[in-house]
């Protein structure tokens, strides 16, 4: 089914990062003209510079930069000393990378099932798998939502268990105790990790990730790991990798940075039009954030829209992905498969009844452009696309 798409209606784009550069292009071309004439690419006062910006963003004592978001977290884990066979729980609804490092440093993962509101991490369903040998648990901040942190430190203090957020796609999400105290995503576990690969909301312009902690010991430890263990130029004293964030990215994401509140703005104003419109629709659920809440009431920012996702009910999620793309609207499905069910992490331990909504989610949740640059004109023509599929 096609529909009309106004002839000065600008392209429809999952993330607009043209757009997006044009408007700051002055302030980050110069940043970077400095950072080559610098010559200082690597470890330069840039990257420096960004770190204490970014720390004092956050309000969290350290962040150390590093080369990418799956690097700092295997680093994280990594630095808290984790060891073979040492169980580390996270959901299964989730991207690959999660699971991938905890394979990666020969932990035991172990995949549990996800809230249906929020996506997040099932709080029950972390309490059932704690073992003897559980070590750590991964809650990740999925799609700019914030998981549910207070109960998850709550367990985790219960057993003696490590937290390590996975805030690849929530930077910048603020987290409301019942008591009102507000923290940043990233801010509350041991350790936290995330991502700045372009489409982020904090994205630089090739790679990048950091790693966000207020414990001085493990800050320490983390520094040494992201430089091949060394604290002192060709002395190794822990198992390192080589994982560092360039000069040029730090650059530009110190220009972005300071942009951020408003481009999550502009993702939470774009999602409340995508809410406003599909009110109402039975076969169409939009996000929603703690509690129930839209995730973009007044006194909330626990989402910050990484991606906006619905779920389509009594649909053809696949069809309507095939009638967005003849219409030019790209669309994606995040994700089709579970964990679970990934070759590389098959596990005899796992049962389909353990995975109920994760199983149903893979079946109708569909993400539809989200970015700082959507228009009102191409938010209405994304919406009636979609409503005139599930209403045909």
């Amino acid at each position: 089914m096609n529909f009309v798409i106004s002839s000065d209606m600008k392209k429809i784009q999952m993330v607009d990062l043209k757009g997006q550069y044009t408007k700051i292009k002055e302030e980050v071309d110069q940043s970077v003209l400095d950072v080559i004439e610098s010559t200082a690419y690597i470890n330069g006062p840039k990257v420096h510079e960004f770190q204490k910006n970014l720390e004092n963003y956050l309000g969290v004592k350290h962040v150390i930069p590093c080369a990418n978001g799956t690097d700092a977290l295997q680093i994280a884990m990594m630095g808290l000393g984790l060891k073979p066979g040492d169980e580390v729980i996270t959901a299964d609804f989730t991207f690959a990378a999660t699971v991938e490092v905890i394979a990666l440093l020969n932990l035991t993962p172990v995949l549990v099932d996800v809230d249906p509101v929020t996506f997040n991490i099932d709080i029950d369903a972390i309490k059932k798998a704690i073992t003897p040998k559980t070590k750590a648990i991964v809650p990740v901040h999925l799609f700019g939502m914030c998981a549910n942190m207070e109960a998850i430190m709550e367990i985790a203090e219960a057993n003696d268990l490590y937290v390590i957020e996975d805030n690849a796609q929530g930077i910048g999400a603020t987290y409301t105790y019942p008591d009102g105290r507000k923290v940043k995503s990233g801010t509350i576990g041991h350790v936290a990790s995330t991502s700045f690969f372009p489409s982020k909301n904090l994205g630089c312009y090739g790679d990048g990730g950091a790693i966000f902690t207020n414990d001085d010991d493990l800050a320490h430890t983390i520094r040494g790991i992201v430089n091949h263990g060394m604290y002192v130029r060709y002395h190794h004293d822990v198992v390192g990798v080589n994982s560092r964030l360039d000069s040029v990215q730090a650059a530009i994401l110190d220009i972005k940075l300071k942009h951020l509140d408003q481009y999550n703005l502009a993702r939470q104003t774009a999602a409340r039009k995508y809410n406003a419109a599909f009110a109402g629709e039975a076969n169409i659920v939009t996000p929603s954030g703690l509690s129930g809440c839209s995730g973009i009431c007044d006194t909330c920012d626990c989402h910050v829209f990484h991606q906006y996702t619905l779920r389509i009910l009594k649909g053809d999620r696949d069809e309507l992905v095939k009638t967005l793309n003849e219409n030019g609207i790209p669309c994606g499905v995040y994700y089709p498969i579970p964990l679970h069910r990934q070759k590389a992490y098959l596990d005899t331990r796992y049962k389909e009844e353990d995975f109920e909504i994760t199983n149903q989610l893979v079946k109708e949740v569909i993400s539809l452009p989200m970015h700082t640059e959507l228009d009102d004109e191409q938010i209405e023509f994304i919406t009636t696309t979609v409503k005139n599929f599930v209403n045909s």
